[in-house]
């Protein structure tokens, strides 16, 4: 019996790595894209590098799913067609303990699925986001063009007439950093170059004009050092409620529910220490409208149970891919892909409707998102008792 078990979860195990892989080539196409245009825009390997470490696992909670489905409806309909099927009905053997490797994996794969949507892809989100920014810091330094004006900077124009790698000659910066005033700085020769989010100007033969609100006069100095601070977070974004992971989530539902801003439930752009640059304009929920509380809770509530369907997506496919599979029993492998196309297909699609409802309460669309989940089970309660 063991060794029948060990066979078939082999077979189903490699059909589902061989699916994966393609798979996840597929869907990464647009990332290869995106690390191509960032190379010839001259960024640096380590903003591609983790441009390709955080992009990759994005894919896990479709490509787990969809290859666990094409493994099911692949190894049992071959096992079908090859007869193996029946030689094991012949032998007595149980062909739900069969199914038992597989569903465990299957099991394992959804936590898996469920870590990934909750907990790697909102936080791959914003260090993508926040990747891009630090990507267009890099870019602009590498293409700051000389005899233009250049105002990529928030409250700094710059011009400057010469460039020889990192230094900038002849440079000219109007500064809006201060209120009322606008300094003008120049210098003979400037060396650009980063730190962390900040870049720094080291300036020589400086003149600034005027010093500061306080001081009207100019000033001149051997050598000045001039920093643009946060600019990667300037290019930043705002969060929203997809970018919040399983505790967040949690705690911005229980908060929406009753109705409160308690400091424990705040969503985490919310809490103190974070720069106000990088908040979403959010109003205190106990300052919000009933109408509108509840939309944000149906918003938060369809999100949170979105992740978590998906990633129930890799168990219920293997219920419904076995007896298909096995229901399908034709050596042609085209059939087993056009039965996984169509089942995915309506799974995703209820989702993808579920998800469209979210800013209507009324009609339940967190409750509605499970309907593929039930499919798929009383569908695997109809099928497996007829054809294993």
């Amino acid at each position: 019996m063991r060794t029948i078990e060990k066979y078939v979860f082999h077979s189903f195990l490699t059909a589902f790595l061989l699916a994966w892989l393609v798979l996840s080539f597929v869907l990464t196409i647009g990332l290869l894209v995106r690390i191509a245009e960032l190379i010839v825009q001259g960024v640096s390997a380590h903003v591609i590098g983790q441009f390709m470490l955080i992009g990759f696992p994005e894919t896990l909670w479709l490509t787990i799913p969809l290859s666990l489905l094409v493994s099911a409806l692949l190894v049992f309909s071959r096992l079908s067609a090859d007869s193996e099927i029946a030689a094991m009905r012949a032998c007595g053997v149980n062909l739900l303990s069969v199914m038992r490797a597989p569903l465990l994996f299957a099991a394992f794969c959804t936590l898996l699925c469920a870590y990934v949507n909750n907990e790697i892809v909102p936080r791959a989100h914003e260090l993508r986001n926040n990747l891009k920014a630090l990507a267009s810091v890099d870019t602009v330094i590498k293409l700051l063009e000389p005899g233009r004006n250049i105002d990529e900077f928030d409250k700094v124009k710059l011009f400057f007439t010469r460039k020889e790698g990192n230094w900038l000659y002849n440079l000219r910066a109007n500064d809006f950093t201060q209120e009322g005033i606008t300094r003008l700085i120049t210098a003979d020769k400037v060396l650009i170059s980063t730190n962390g989010s900040d870049i720094v100007f080291d300036m020589y033969n400086v003149c600034i004009d005027p010093i500061d609100v306080g001081k009207p006069g100019m000033a001149t100095m051997s050598r000045f050092t001039y920093v643009i601070t946060d600019a990667m977070q300037q290019r930043g974004f705002n969060r929203k409620e997809k970018d919040y992971r399983f505790v967040e989530m949690r705690q911005t539902i229980a908060a929406l529910r009753k109705g409160t801003a308690r400091e424990d439930a705040r969503p985490p752009e919310m809490m103190e220490g974070e720069p106000r640059h990088s908040v979403s304009p959010r109003e205190p929920w106990a300052n919000l409208t009933d109408t509108e509380r509840q939309r944000r809770l149906s918003i938060c509530r369809t999100l949170f149970n979105k992740r978590l369907v998906e990633a129930f997506a890799a168990l219920c496919f293997v219920l419904v891919g076995v007896p298909l599979g096995i229901k399908t029993h034709r050596k042609d492998s085209t059939i087993g892909m056009g039965v996984s196309l169509i089942v995915a297909l309506v799974y995703y699609v209820i989702i993808i409707l579920a998800t469209e409802l979210q800013k209507n309460p009324t009609l339940y669309p967190h409750l509605l998102i499970w309907l593929p989940v039930a499919i798929c089970g009383v569908l695997a309660m109809v099928l497996i008792p007829r054809n294993l």
